[in-house]
């Protein structure tokens, strides 16, 4: 009961609330019966209860294959075996189905905490293996025990570790549900759809700068862009791409930094804008977005290097740029006035760019996670009406307005900002610094970021997003405490969840192999010998200090089984249930010519083995009679 509690136990956070009260109910069913002596209930009643969990998972997940309903499915049948396990070998079928369960816990969350709560259920688990095979030990003997071997096996698992091929991807071959839970940004934008991600403490990437960190302004780190526009909704345009950057790359300057991004199920690859290269494999699209060959389904680092402010795109092509002009017909009509207004001021783009600076400079916008609810002209009513949103409003706006003025433009997702670890020196990057912003084009200058918010609310991005917005609105609770001695906790926390993440989850393909290769091993058959030649080394040594630890032989019983090997060579040797007296009967009775030498022998063992005060002088008498003694 024990093994399957805390199996289950962490498992209960990630089924649905229904499989949940069924899992525990059924634990805290088994022990009521244990606890007052109750028959197990019926085959019957058992196999019902399996068929309602069964029904109650396809109806939850609509099949029984994939992460989610497998592992429900096998949650339940755990606790129903509990209720079955009647011999031994029911319990060794329990125990390795919660061990199936406790690695399956692992495609929820690989984190420091499921690490150390799958070890401490897994000492359980042996345990009870062997308390399955052992009789009489208590459960403190049986933990002891149960620690001393998988200490004994953790030089194994950590040459495996180090030196067995590393598999490229995920472990499992799982449906496309295996990443359903991923969060981050989206390939659309709507009203709303950014503020959401502000509200989220999820780490999104780490960043470890080679030298100067750019400033907090320049820290813009560039995600999807979105051209085309329906009203209410920014989507990309078809993503073209080409071999190398498309943008001359200059030879001095720039920022060296390694980022670690989290798995999203997303072929993105954040960057500071501009990318000086490209990363392993990757590619960039025309509007300067770093992809990656596939979806990220596994944490990433890669080296990368990059120039704020280079100029991007001054030979933009014209079908980009008419993309980049284009608006749906009816909406929003007031808003488009404004634009046409600007435009027929005269000036050039230059001049139109004032303008809108200094419309959102003096018009009172106030920055908001709690924006209203706006209907289908959303950008009439939030610059003309409600003048309260997020970033996603501001640029949203701008560049309709821009577009409305003659301006190609178009919206840029990405994160915004960062908060520098001491401990580590990692800048950290949340969910909560997604951000979006507008990307103008001006002949001779190319594609020209500008941050609606940044005019309207200058601290978002000089300082942070909680000094932004209006108090009393709903925060993430680590945004809100500025305590020094808990600022202090999280960053020691985060260092050391970053330490695992980097060299435990993060030890892949690249970082075995620069690891071998400071070793002198150059290829996985160097690799394949060192790994043979160090299991065997550590199997010896282990054997030896099983041989050194294990416990003495009692001398006067040595003497006395080497007397029952010489006997046992005539046709007598002792049985296992026989003590000396009735050994010495049966040899003398068979041998009368040995029944002096026998009962000598006999009592000298007795005296030294069972007597109130043996003596050296004793064993040693004993030892010669045995090597005198004659068949």
């Amino acid at each position: 009961m024990a093994c399957t509690a805390t199996t289950v136990l962490p498992h209960v956070a990630f089924v649905p609330s229904w499989m949940a009260l069924a899992a525990l109910s059924m634990l805290g069913g088994r022990w009521l019966f244990w606890r007052r002596g109750l028959p197990a209930p019926s085959t019957w009643f058992l196999l019902f209860i399996a068929a309602a969990c069964g029904l109650g998972v396809f109806f939850q997940f609509q099949q029984f294959f994939g992460r989610e309903p497998g592992l429900a499915l096998l949650l339940a049948l755990a606790c129903l075996k509990l209720f079955e396990a009647k011999s031994i070998r029911d319990g060794r079928v329990l125990v390795l189905l919660c061990l199936f369960l406790q690695l399956g816990l692992f495609l929820h969350s690989q984190s420091m905490g499921t690490a150390a709560f799958t070890a401490a259920s897994l000492v359980v688990a042996v345990a009870c293996l062997a308390a399955l095979s052992l009789a009489g030990q208590t459960p403190l003997q049986l933990l002891r025990l149960s620690g001393l071997m998988l200490a004994q096996a953790s030089p194994f698992m950590l040459l495996l570790f180090l030196l067995f091929p590393r598999i490229q991807g995920p472990l499992w071959g799982l449906p496309a549900d295996a990443f359903g839970a991923a969060t981050g940004l989206s390939d659309t934008m709507s009203p709303g759809a950014i503020s959401r991600l502000s509200l989220s403490e999820a780490v999104a990437f780490r960043a470890k700068f080679d030298g100067a960190i750019p400033p907090q302004s320049q820290l813009y780190w560039r995600g999807p862009v979105l051209t085309r526009f329906d009203g209410r909704t920014w989507r990309p345009a078809p993503v073209l791409s080409g071999s190398g950057l498309p943008y001359p790359v200059p030879s001095d300057g720039g920022y060296r930094y390694a980022m670690t991004l989290e798995a999203n199920d997303r072929p993105w690859l954040l960057a500071l804008e501009m990318p000086l290269g490209l990363p392993g494999a990757a590619r960039m699209s025309g509007d300067f977005q770093l992809l990656a060959a596939a979806p990220l389904r596994e944490r990433m680092r890669y080296e990368a290097s990059s120039r704020p402010g280079l100029p991007v795109g001054l030979d933009e092509r014209p079908q980009v740029l008419g993309e980049a002009l284009a608006l749906p017909a009816r909406f929003n009509p007031r808003a488009r006035a404004l634009g046409e207004a600007w435009r027929a001021g005269g000036g050039g783009s230059e001049a139109v760019l004032g303008r809108a600076f200094t419309f959102f400079r003096s018009s009172r916008f106030a920055y908001t996670l709690e924006p209203p609810m706006l209907g289908e002209n959303w950008v009439d009513e939030f610059i003309f009406d409600t003048n309260r949103g997020f970033c996603e409003h501001f640029a949203g706006s701008f560049v309709f307005l821009m577009r409305a003025a003659g301006i190609p433009a178009r919206v840029v997702t990405g994160y915004q900002g960062g908060e520098m670890n001491p401990m580590d020196g990692y800048l950290t990057v949340r969910q909560s610094d997604a951000h979006a912003w507008a990307e103008v084009w001006l002949a001779g200058q190319g594609w020209r970021r500008v941050d609606p918010t940044a005019l309207s609310s200058p601290a978002r991005v000089e300082k942070s997003l909680p000094a932004a917005v209006p108090a009393g609105e709903a925060l993430p609770l680590a945004m809100r405490l500025d305590l020094t001695w808990f600022k202090t906790l999280r960053w020691g926390w985060e260092a050391v969840a970053n330490g695992w993440n980097q060299w435990v989850l993060g030890y892949n393909q690249e970082r075995q192999r620069e690891f071998l290769g400071r070793l002198g091993m150059p290829d996985w058959r160097a690799m394949t010998s060192v790994l043979a030649v160090l299991t065997g080394v550590l199997m010896l040594l282990l054997m030896a200090w099983a041989l050194w630890t294990r416990p003495s032989r009692d001398p006067a019983m040595a003497a006395w089984d080497r007397l029952s090997g010489k006997l046992g060579r005539v046709g007598l040797p002792r049985a296992v249930q026989e003590g000396p007296d009735d050994y010495r009967d049966r040899v003398a009775g068979a041998r009368p010519d040995l029944s002096a030498d026998m009962g000598r022998i006999a009592a000298l063992y007795i005296a030294q083995r069972y007597g109130p005060a043996p003596t050296p002088e004793n064993l040693n008498e004993l030892r010669q009679a045995v090597a005198r003694f004659k068949t």
